[in-house]
């Protein structure tokens, strides 16, 4: 399990809109600068490394009945319509994992995206939740995000809400075991995937932060997975 209740308070740079490369960095335990580890208070955290792979420095999380995530602060417009792409690959999937349950909320990857939604702007009993879970967590958790996932069976496009809290739009964009071990590529109209969750009407609301990592805490499976870069783009307005 990974939702909402990782995210705490994170500096925003001057360089708002840019993510730090982990290519940047020389391979090396731990997190690079500016990138913070973010671990759910009831799961053990995964192990967060920088590896050489194929000439670069990428991010490796390792969990084993783990859960946790890299995050990174930042603020982007999503009037400007901006892309996000990154690549990113899995040594297996999470054979017991099942997005529809908490008991199988488990992913061999997941890249979050959080939103700057203004509580004011949430129906009552979601206000009422996130102030609690604000108490608990910090004045810094996100109201909303959308979490790209590796899952284990279910149709690439899949869209679901979270089974922790319908704030949270997860999508598939691989699934299965074909690519194991393969770096893959992806690429995101944010602005697109933002109306796609909340609703085509729904006032475009700036990116708050990016998060990337795995969890196994709920099917006690272990799982590796790899990040390179991600950055964003602007796209055309909107």
């Amino acid at each position: 399990m990974l939702a909402l209740s990782l995210a705490a308070p994170m500096a925003i740079g001057a360089d708002a809109a840019v993510i730090p490369a982990f290519s940047a960095t020389k391979p090396a335990p731990g997190l690079p600068a500016q990138w913070r580890a973010l671990v759910p208070s009831t799961a053990k955290a995964p192990s967060f490394d920088l590896v050489q792979d194929a000439g670069a420095t990428v991010l490796r999380v390792r969990s084993q009945a783990a859960a946790g995530a890299a995050a990174h602060a930042l603020h982007a417009d999503l009037a400007s319509g901006p892309i996000l792409s990154w690549r990113w690959k899995v040594d297996r999937v999470v054979e017991r994992a099942d997005l529809a349950t908490r008991a199988g909320d488990d992913f061999a990857a997941r890249v979050y995206v959080f939103f700057d939604v203004p509580s004011t702007e949430l129906p009552l009993a979601d206000r009422i939740r996130l102030a609690i879970a604000r108490l608990l967590h910090g004045e810094q958790l996100p109201s909303t995000a959308i979490c790209y996932v590796w899952d284990n069976r279910h149709p690439i496009g899949t869209a679901v809400w979270s089974p922790y809290t319908d704030r949270v739009r997860v999508v598939v964009l691989e699934s299965g075991a074909e690519r194991v071990g393969q770096w893959t590529a992806e690429r995101r109209d944010l602005a697109a995937d933002y109306r796609a969750a909340f609703g085509e009407n729904a006032p475009l609301r700036p990116v708050s932060g990016v998060a990337v990592g795995n969890d196994t805490d709920q099917t006690g499976e272990s799982a590796t997975a790899w990040f390179a870069d991600l950055a964003l783009e602007a796209g055309g307005a909107r």
